[in-house]
């Protein structure tokens, strides 16, 4: 399944590029708007995630779409001996060294350019994989979800943190109200770029969630799949094996 809202009516460009062109442009906002926009349960939401690869014993993890690398340092407290974070923006990547310099975390973290739907990696490389905000800004969903699926290893856990459309009264109706009319406001104040959050939110609203996604990820191969809704279910927990 693919995808194909982009941020910029931009005939010139496909979505990749232009999703590569909105996130250089706010590398620098992104972590703080990130908690204004969630309330802060982004940070919640990560801690579940690295709760859950904790108990998996991972030796070593990618994070794709990892962006200033939030996820990728607090996959640290998992134990593994390594974390390649992966994203598609250089800008977000350096905000993202910049942390893990300032945390002394170099050895254990390293930081890539590279892009989701065409990993530099063997098969089987991978003990876990995470995604976080991530796979609602493949350019081809299904191609995306398959090369995580060839990079990860038999038995191995993919974790994806992405957000999703409450299905429950009142919380349905408030949260079409927050990201149509809300959130692109609260871009506009605190961003650079202001149509990158109306993107975000127009992204997340007609990206496959649910039994859905659950569906896409069993097709392409994975086993075991559950589905774990957050906070009145704004965002989900997707965790799935090979």
């Amino acid at each position: 399944m693919s995808d194909k809202v982009t941020p910029y009516k931009d005939s010139n460009l496909g979505k990749k590029e232009q999703v590569t062109q909105m996130f250089d442009r706010i590398s620098k906002d992104y972590d703080g708007l990130n908690r204004v926009i969630s309330f802060g349960a982004d940070i919640h939401w990560r801690k579940k995630v690295v709760a859950i690869l904790k108990d998996k014993k991972p030796k070593n993890i990618m994070d794709i779409a990892t962006g200033t690398g939030d996820l990728a340092i607090n996959l640290v407290k998992t134990g593994a001996n390594k974390i390649v974070g992966v994203d598609i923006s250089p800008g977000m990547l350096e905000v993202g060294k910049k942390k893990i310099a300032e945390r002394n975390l170099g050895k254990k973290v390293e930081m890539l350019v590279g892009d989701g739907e065409n990993l530099p990696f063997d098969d089987d490389s991978f003990d876990a994989i995470t995604v976080a905000f991530g796979v609602r800004n493949f350019e081809d969903l299904e191609k995306g979800l398959s090369e995580i699926y060839r990079v990860l290893k038999p038995k191995g856990t993919f974790v994806v943190l992405e957000t999703s459309v409450p299905t429950k009264t009142p919380y349905k109706q408030g949260y079409y109200f927050y990201t149509k009319h809300i959130l692109p406001k609260i871009g506009k104040l605190f961003s650079r770029d202001r149509s990158a959050y109306s993107y975000l939110s127009k992204s997340a609203a007609v990206f496959p969630y649910g039994e859905h996604f659950n569906n896409i990820l069993n097709k392409i191969g994975f086993i075991g799949i559950e589905n774990k809704p957050q906070t009145f279910g704004v965002a989900s927990i997707y965790v799935a094996t090979k």
